[in-house]
């Protein structure tokens, strides 16, 4: 059985520092890097492209909304050719980082508010892949079970690969439960470690109402802004592990 672990990194800005970069690439082995939209600057791209690529770490775009202020959780409406020349952009500069350092990007998720758009939003999620498809069509899309961008990259020929969250709770309909509700974001290391071997082994998630929700994942994500982030994703990996699941990168 095979899993990926993937992480949100490069998500310090100027002075602010967010998250433990180093430490989470010894442990993930995929690294979802903040383009520049939501969070990062040149210089951390830059060092998290260079620590990635030293310890074989998978690197992806996580492209967002052009919103710093709220940290792209904050749904926008932008414009479909906007939106794509935009997450177009972001690809391009940290594939360009990337390369540099001797690496690439080798998929591409989106962050936040505009993960959960596209989810559910045909309109938005053509615009996700039309960036995909006119940057390179062979990257893979990371996003949830059922979710539209399946279909709209499904006809576009481009990859999707489906990713369950460890660290976040569940609506019975599979979607994740909004940051502002109590309960959206699970911080015990030995409950996330515990949903994260349910989610590899049985493709399941136990929602907030207590039902079980399928998520053939693929791939399973940890946030690197979680309270606790590095004994997070360590907990996480170590269970996995132990149930007998090889952790390796999807691409």
């Amino acid at each position: 059985m095979l899993i990926d672990l993937n992480a949100d990194l490069g998500e310090s800005f100027g002075v602010y520092r967010l998250g433990d970069d180093e430490a989470l690439l010894d442990i993930v082995t995929s690294a979802n890097l903040a383009c520049g939209f939501h969070a990062g600057d040149p210089l951390t791209i830059r060092r998290a492209c260079a620590a990635a690529v030293d310890r074989g770490v998978a690197i992806g775009a996580q492209v967002s909304y052009r919103d710093l202020a709220g940290f792209g959780r904050r749904e926008m409406e932008v414009p479909p050719e906007e939106l794509c020349a935009e997450i177009l952009y972001q690809i391009a500069a940290v594939d360009g980082i990337a390369r540099a350092m001797g690496g690439r990007v080798s998929y591409v998720k989106p962050h936040g508010a505009l993960y959960n758009r596209v989810c559910r939003d045909p309109g938005q999620a053509e615009a996700l892949v039309a960036a995909v498809v006119d940057y390179d069509a062979r990257l893979p899309v990371l996003t949830l079970p059922h979710s539209a961008v399946h279909r709209v990259a499904a006809e576009a020929q481009v990859t999707t690969v489906t990713e369950a969250f460890a660290d976040r709770a569940y609506t019975s309909g599979g979607a994740l439960v909004p940051r502002g509700r109590p309960g959206a974001v699970v911080t015990d290391p030995a409950e996330v470690a515990a949903r994260a071997v349910r989610m590899a082994a049985e493709g399941v998630v136990v929602a907030e109402d207590g039902s079980e929700v399928a998520v053939g994942a693929r791939s399973i994500c940890v946030h690197g802004d979680t309270p606790g982030a590095v004994a997070l994703a360590r907990a996480v990996r170590d269970a996995l592990t132990g149930a007998g699941v090889t952790v390796m990168a999807f691409t």
